[in-house]
């Protein structure tokens, strides 16, 4: 059975994508897969403007101008090849080359903050012209090393004018309000409903562990009613958050992100003290319990310290004072 062979004496096989080598590519592949490079590059700086455009303006059109950029040098590179090789732009994108560098699909990075697209951008500038120096240098041919090098040249004038773009619309004042913002984001997002789920967990289900832990002396019920009451108690708050507030008018951000801390550190808060009674020996499991409430109940008051800006000693008094009126409510009535 014969293997099919394309124009450049490739063999193709039927049913398996073909990905050419780079090494087996023309000057004018190489060309038109700089070309259609740079388009999808520019096509990711506008969506990352937009993005970024209702919360923090400055760094969208700090990305608007590079996406110019990035068409002003396909332009170039257009006129380079109508040149060299006329009208007609051969078909090759980045995922028909092996081993060219690839660009992660945009909505893996839908949710990244707001440096981490910075760095994101920064990223694929650094790595388009590191490949094309490798390549460069792989080559033997003087004509391809010499497109190859240019290529390079173009990339680290990108890296430039990236630079310079952020130090013209992102000055120190700007990075510190987009920072300050990015900073609100999380905490409303992520840190406020996480932390009223830990505060849940962590208290509300005090009262049926250690109910059910002294009315029946029996570790295994009792982390039985613990799991329950914590897994209950996760999912109610989880579908509660997201619910309540889809994030328009409050701006707190996705209500899908908020559902999910705060409906997964209800179940942790809760698992923290019911995890202990898998231990057979009723007290032993019940003084490591009591020890983890404690960890618990400092954690939560160290996070609202931290991000919340509540002074440590002020939200120490509440939360542990909270948590002990209900330990011991669970404690009475267990004994009851």
């Amino acid at each position: 059975m014969s293997i099919p062979i394309d124009s450049r004496g490739q063999p193709v096989i039927p049913g398996i994508a073909h990905r050419r080598q780079f090494s087996n590519l023309s000057e004018q592949e190489i060309l038109a897969l700089a070309i259609s490079s740079e388009e999808d590059d520019a096509r990711i700086y506008r969506w990352y403007a937009q993005r970024l455009r209702p919360d923090y303006p400055q760094s969208a059109r700090a990305f608007e101008e590079i996406a110019e950029e990035e068409d002003a040098h396909r332009a170039g590179l257009v006129e380079e090849h109508r040149r060299r090789f006329g009208e007609t732009i051969p078909l090759i994108r980045r995922e028909h080359v092996a081993g060219y560098y690839q660009r992660r699909p945009v909505w893996l990075i839908e949710n990244l903050g707001l440096e981490r697209i910075r760095e994101e951008a920064a990223r694929m500038e650094s790595e388009a012209r590191r490949f094309y120096q490798r390549a460069a240098q792989r080559t033997g041919d003087a004509g391809t090393r010499e497109l190859l090098n240019r290529l390079a040249a173009a990339e680290y004038g990108h890296e430039a004018t990236w630079d310079a773009l952020l130090r013209e619309h992102l000055p120190p004042s700007a990075r510190s309000d987009e920072a300050a913002e990015a900073h609100r984001q999380f905490v409303l997002t992520w840190v406020q409903p996480g932390l009223a789920g830990l505060m849940d967990g962590s208290v509300s289900t005090l009262a049926p562990i250690f109910a059910a832990a002294f009315a029946t002396g029996d570790t295994w019920q009792t982390f039985l009613v613990g799991l329950a009451a914590s897994v209950g108690a996760g999912i109610s708050m989880g579908f509660t958050e997201a619910a309540s507030d889809d994030g328009t008018i409050s701006g707190r951000g996705s209500p899908v992100k908020r559902g999910f801390a705060s409906g997964v550190m209800t179940a942790v808060g809760g698992l923290g003290h019911a995890l202990p009674y898998l231990i057979p020996h009723f007290w032993t499991a019940t003084w490591i319990a009591i020890g983890v409430v404690f960890i618990e109940l400092w954690a939560i008051a160290w996070v609202q310290n931290r991000y919340m800006d509540t002074p440590f000693w002020r939200a120490a008094l509440q939360v542990v004072l909270g948590g002990s009126l209900v330990f011991a409510a669970g404690i009475l009535i267990g004994n009851a």
